[in-house]
């Protein structure tokens, strides 16, 4: 195996996306119980769409499929990249609105919400953003964590693409 991850198999390039998306979901967790910096409810749908990103991966990892099956497993691995992008680039944009504009805090959290309400209601609640999910707790390089996560996505979800349809 090459040290350019470029050239490694597919099995090994879905391993080391598994790997990554858990090493972040594994950060997420650190930033809420150690630096109790408790997630809003956008946060947790990124967590999720980096779940299933994982889940994809490691089966697409574990299987080693032929060509129709990398190219299956890769778009399912860009669709949840796609949906976690458009979730963080929400998250990115509300951070950065007048303070004005900024949506009032909801009270209820997501638990309780997918519990009182249709899960069509709770998710245009979600994306409509709340004042929680304007607060900038976290800052690396002048980014947000939404910002990262966006670039995470976007990078992983180019990464499953390229391990897909690459020529073998």
């Amino acid at each position: 195996m090459t040290l350019n991850p470029l050239n490694w198999s597919f099995r090994s390039q879905f391993a080391a996306g598994c790997i990554v998306c858990v090493s972040l979901l594994g950060y997420a967790l650190y930033v809420q119980h150690h630096m109790l910096m408790m997630p809003c409810p956008m946060c947790i749908l990124q967590r999720v769409a980096f779940a299933v990103m994982a889940v994809f991966f490691l089966l697409g990892a574990l299987h080693g499929p032929g060509r129709i099956g990398r190219r299956i497993y890769s778009l399912l691995v860009v669709l949840a990249a796609s949906v976690g992008g458009a979730i963080s680039g929400r998250h990115f944009q509300i951070q950065h609105l007048p303070a004005d504009e900024v949506p009032l805090c909801n009270s209820m959290g997501l638990d309780y919400m997918l519990e009182a309400f249709p899960l069509r209601e709770v998710l245009a609640k979600v994306l409509t953003g709340s004042g929680e999910c304007a607060k900038i707790d976290w800052v690396f390089l002048g980014l947000s964590m939404p910002g990262w996560t966006f670039i995470c996505f976007s990078i992983l979800g180019v990464g499953a693409l390229w391990a897909g349809f690459r020529k073998r």
